[in-house]
């Protein structure tokens, strides 16, 4: 199928994003959330990205207009309606990844394919919550969404094969490279790299180094462009843990226990840059 019109329910960091990008990309694009204020919040952000982007001359002032042109924002689900493909951008909750994915396939056409930005949770398992489970798939953006050029495009058992090429050509036109990935915890992407996160927060709490030193060793010694410890604060601390837990529940294996400092750092609110305070301090 031919996919003109893309909803994103989530209007949070990875929603504006995918919105952004999508919009950018020449398509009509309809973001939902739940409340106005969550909405705004989200078209400022994209907003500013878009104005960064023409400040460096990387894209001009009438690209960026066409493209807020194209972003139509509302707390309306039934907006959705028009869309050929809906993508859900919500947090990494398993009950409210299905919660809204229910909602969704109630709106919108039975062609319309319903895709989920989840970086940990089985596109299997999601898909079974749907009456045509067909018809979604796992379309896993990474952050910041409009710099990475990856998409890792994930097929459940029930997945159609006119579903995943649908959304593999899509994920080309957005100009971005996808990888196709077999359903399993983590995908490819982060079942390396959230580990790896997690062995430097065992690190950090064992006084092995400093923050500042153990991201040093890693962008110095392994060839990284930002250290694990830093690169956690731009995930956000808590999908990091999220992560972790779903690995040690669906593998049941303890050497994906989650680090107690990532675990105490998440209970005491410090998420990382989006609360303005992780492993380091933004202020």
């Amino acid at each position: 199928m031919t996919i003109k019109v893309v909803g994103i329910v989530g209007a949070g960091t990875m929603g504006s994003g995918i919105a952004q990008t999508v919009a950018v990309a020449g398509l009509q694009t309809v973001l939902v959330d739940v409340t106005d204020s969550a909405l705004d919040k989200g078209v400022k952000a994209l907003t500013g990205s878009l104005d960064r982007f023409v400040a460096k001359g990387t894209l001009d002032a009438v690209t960026r207009d066409a493209a807020l042109a194209r972003i139509e924002a509302s707390i309306d689900y039934q907006r959705l309606s028009r869309c050929d493909l809906v993508i859900e951008a919500a947090t990494e909750s398993t009950e409210l990844k299905v919660r809204l994915l229910k909602q969704i396939e109630s709106v919108v056409r039975s062609d319309a394919i319903i895709a989920s930005n989840t970086s940990s949770i089985s596109i299997t398992a999601l898909g079974a919550a749907l009456a045509a489970p067909s018809r979604f798939i796992g379309m896993h953006f990474f952050n910041p969404v409009p710099l990475l050029p990856l998409v890792e495009v994930i097929n459940g058992i029930q997945t159609c094969s006119d579903t995943a090429e649908a959304v593999r050509q899509l994920t080309l036109q957005l100009g971005k490279s996808p990888i196709v990935v077999k359903n399993s915890p983590g995908f490819v992407v982060n079942r390396v790299l959230v580990p790896m996160i997690n062995e430097a927060f065992f690190a950090l709490a064992d006084g092995v180094a400093t923050a500042e030193e153990i991201d040093t060793g890693m962008r110095l010694g392994a060839n990284h462009p930002i250290g694990p410890l830093a690169l956690a604060d731009l995930i956000g601390l808590d999908v990091c843990l999220s992560v972790m837990d779903v690995f040690l529940h669906d593998f049941g294996d303890p050497k994906y226990r989650a680090s107690p400092l990532l675990r105490e750092l998440v209970a005491a609110g410090r998420l990382g840059r989006k609360s303005r305070r992780g492993v380091y301090n933004y202020d």
